[in-house]
């Protein structure tokens, strides 16, 4: 029987996997295995009929450079009891490639392990993908998809910028992330954003609406003293990570909520729910201040691959046969700074319950530091004078304070 692999997407999408769907498909036809995309992920691979499809040289040259994925994409996690070895046996499958993020990984490795338990030694080999740039790989080495989800969004961002220019107008923007505000940091940096708040810089305190709110006040209220009555506040959504549900709940928005008791955030739009406990505590200011909510996320998810994330996801792909070559599995595929394949395996970068750990901002980078101090409008002592022409309190807005620093 021929040999083949196997190639599955799951989670959220990140422009680039079409293009790592193609290297990998070339590359392994080139060396003699037949290649077969599994649809839905792996809702799909153990419902008794995966929805598969057999791809060929054609099929991979025509989606290298689409945003997208062309092989339908799920977030269904399966048990372990799901797991069933038939569609391996029945193909012949040697290795089962897995694009995705870490929740992908480790059910991949959960399902190499059980495949394992059956005699079927079958290589898993895993890319990582996600927007968030929040998977543990060397420090400066982006997940591929996240310079483009970052392009797009500048593109977006810099437009919000200038309408509020134009009309005199603050956007609260908040920006996907999961737990790390490196997409949030990237795009407020790159537009001069004079608010970016993410989650890493609560380091030194807790992280709560009060705190969120003060600081967007805290520039605004800098930017009036020096004349500018419009700006751009950056949010990310990792905030609400660090929040307990008590937080959530007690803000006075209207939540729906899960089977358990959990407010679901996913039904309600973020940049809502700071422009309006922005705007509530404008009012008990008496600060006449107009200011409008803006989501950006979903737009960046499928966009098409600029050059860096065509080559960066290119060169992971063909990296996927230099690994499964080498008799490696059980790893991702990375690149480091060398532009050397190297495997990263889960195992050294999971928690004890098999998590693979974030990659959060590093607050202590110099990169970091410069922004925060220097391109960032905010309340310091010095500013008090001039601030108390708007504010009884200001250094109830003073920025190092608000966050402990």
């Amino acid at each position: 029987m021929d040999k083949s692999i196997a190639i599955l997407c799951a989670g959220g999408p990140a422009p680039g996997i079409n293009t790592v769907i193609s290297a990998v498909t070339k590359v392994f036809l080139k060396n003699g295995y037949k290649v077969i995309g599994v649809n839905e992920g792996f809702k799909s691979l153990f419902n008794g009929e995966p929805k598969i499809e057999f791809l060929d040289f054609l099929y991979a040259d025509e989606i290298y450079s689409r945003g997208g994925s062309a092989l339908r994409m799920s977030r269904y996690k399966p048990k372990d009891e799901e797991f069933k070895p038939d569609f391996f046996e029945k193909y012949n499958v040697k290795l089962l490639v897995t694009i995705g993020g870490d929740d992908t990984a480790s059910t991949a490795a959960r399902l190499t392990k059980y495949l394992q338990s059956k005699n079927l030694q079958i290589a898993n080999i895993h890319v990582p993908k996600t927007i968030d740039n929040d998977l543990p790989l060397a420090e400066g080495v982006p997940t591929f998809g996240y310079h483009t989800a970052k392009e797009e969004g500048v593109r977006l961002a810099t437009t919000l910028y200038e309408d509020g220019r134009t009309t005199g107008t603050w956007f609260i923007v908040a920006a996907m992330g999961r737990e790390a505000g490196h997409l949030a940091f990237g795009i407020g940096t790159s537009c001069h954003y004079p608010m970016i708040i993410i989650p890493e810089m609560f380091n030194k305190t807790k992280v709560d609406f009060d705190k969120i709110t003060r600081l967007i006040i805290s520039s605004i209220l800098k930017r009036q003293i020096l004349g500018l009555d419009y700006g751009c506040a950056i949010i990310s959504e990792g905030v609400f990570h660090f929040m307990s549900d008590e937080e959530i709940i007690n803000s006075g928005i209207q939540f729906t909520y899960d089977d358990h008791g959990h407010p679901e955030l996913g039904n309600v739009s973020k940049s809502h729910i700071f422009n309006l406990l922005l705007q509530q505590e404008l009012k008990t200011l008496g600060l006449k201040v107009k200011s409008r909510p803006n989501e950006i996320g979903y737009e960046l998810r499928c966009c098409r691959p600029i050059a860096y994330d065509l080559a960066y996801a290119t060169q992971l792909g063909l990296g996927v046969y230099e690994l499964f070559s080498q008799g490696k599995s059980g790893c991702m595929v990375t690149v480091d700074r060398n532009d050397n394949i190297m495997p990263l395996y889960l195992k050294d970068v999971s928690d004890e319950n098999g998590k693979i750990i974030p990659r959060l901002v590093n607050m202590n980078s110099g990169r970091v530091k410069l922004v925060f101090k220097d391109n960032l409008h905010y309340i310091i002592p010095e500013d008090y004078e001039a601030a108390k022409k708007y504010v009884k309190n200001p250094e109830h807005y003073d920025f190092y304070k608000i966050l402990n620093w």
